[in-house]
C-alpha cells in the first residue's frame, strides 16, 4: 500500500462501527462512517474512496438495496464493496454476491479475516484492468456482439449497448482471451481472483448465469458460454479481434 487506502464504513452498530474503524486506521487505511445508507450517495460524491464496507441489515434502505444501486450507477458500479451481516445462511450470502458484493463477511468476523479480505478484494479491484491482458485489440467481436476494451460496452448484434458491471466484464475477457478451452471453476477463479475455488464457488455460477442473460443466451440451451457437462464452461463462439 503506497498511499491510504480510503475505505467507508456503513454499520448502524455504534460499537462495531467504532471498533471497525480503529482497527483499519491502526493498519493504514483511511477511514469513514456512517450510521446508516441515507447519505451514503452524497458521501460518494464529495470524496472518492477505494472500498464501501457496508452492513446488510440497515435501517431504512437495507445493505442489499444500497448495493445494487451503487452497481446500477456509472460512477460507482465498480466500486468494491465488502458486505457484513449477522446473517450467514447460503442463500443470503449468494443474494449478497447477485446484488453486486464483491465479498461477504458473516458476523461475528475476526477482524484479521475481514483485513485480510479487504487486501484482497482491493487487489483484485486493481488487477482487473490487467484481466485478459492477452487480448490486446481495442474490440472484440463474438456471435455479433462488440465488446470495446477502452469504454467496456458490449453492443449487441442489434447495435444495443448492454451494461455490465466489472464483476461481468472481467468474467467476459476470461472467456473471450480462453475461447475454446474448457474452464473448470478453479481455473476460473484463478483467472478472476488469483486463488482456487473457495467456499462462495457456486458466486461464480451466479456470476456466469447473469453474464449468460446480459448475452440473451436461452438458459437451457446457452450457445456462446457452454456448459461442458461435468468439466466447467467453454466460450463456443468465434472471437475476432477488431480494430
Amino acid at each position: 500500500m503506497t498511499e491510504r487506502d480510503r475505505i467507508l464504513i456503513v454499520e448502524d452498530d455504534e460499537e462495531t462501527r467504532e471498533l471497525l474503524r480503529d482497527y483499519l486506521l491502526k493498519n493504514g487505511y483511511a477511514c469513514r462512517t456512517l450510521a446508516d445508507g441515507s447519505q451514503l450517495r452524497a458521501e460518494l460524491s464529495r470524496e472518492q474512496v477505494d472500498m464501501v464496507i457496508l452492513d446488510l441489515m440497515l435501517p431504512g434502505e437495507d445493505g442489499l438495496t444500497l448495493c445494487r444501486n451503487l452497481r446500477a450507477d456509472p460512477a460507482t458500479a465498480n466500486l468494491p464493496v465488502i458486505m457484513l451481516t449477522a446473517r450467514a445462511e447460503e442463500t443470503d450470502r449468494i443474494v449478497g454476491l447477485e446484488m453486486g458484493a464483491d465479498d461477504y463477511v458473516p458476523k461475528p468476523f475476526n477482524p484479521r479475516e475481514l483485513l485480510a479480505r479487504i487486501k484482497s478484494v482491493l487487489r483484485r479491484a486493481r488487477a482487473a484492468p490487467m484481466v485478459g491482458k492477452e487480448v490486446v485489440a481495442r474490440r472484440i467481436g463474438f456471435a455479433g456482439w462488440v465488446l470495446d476494451i477502452p469504454t467496456r460496452q458490449l453492443k449487441s448484434p442489434d447495435d444495443v449497448v448492454v451494461p455490465l458491471s466489472r464483476k461481468e466484464y472481467n468474467l467476459l475477457r476470461i472467456f473471450l482471451s480462453h475461447a475454446g478451452e474448457v474452464l473448470d471453476r478453479d481455473r476460473i477463479m484463478e483467472l478472476y481472483a488469483g486463488r482456487e475455488s473457495s467456499p462462495f464457488e457456486r458466486g461464480i455460477d451466479v456470476q456466469i448465469g447473469r453474464l449468460r442473460k446480459r448475452l440473451q443466451e436461452e438458459s437451457k440451451d446457452p450457445v456462446i458460454i457452454r456448459t461442458v457437462r461435468g468439466h466447467g464452461y467453454m466460450m463456443s463462439a468465434k472471437v475476432d479481434m477488431l480494430p
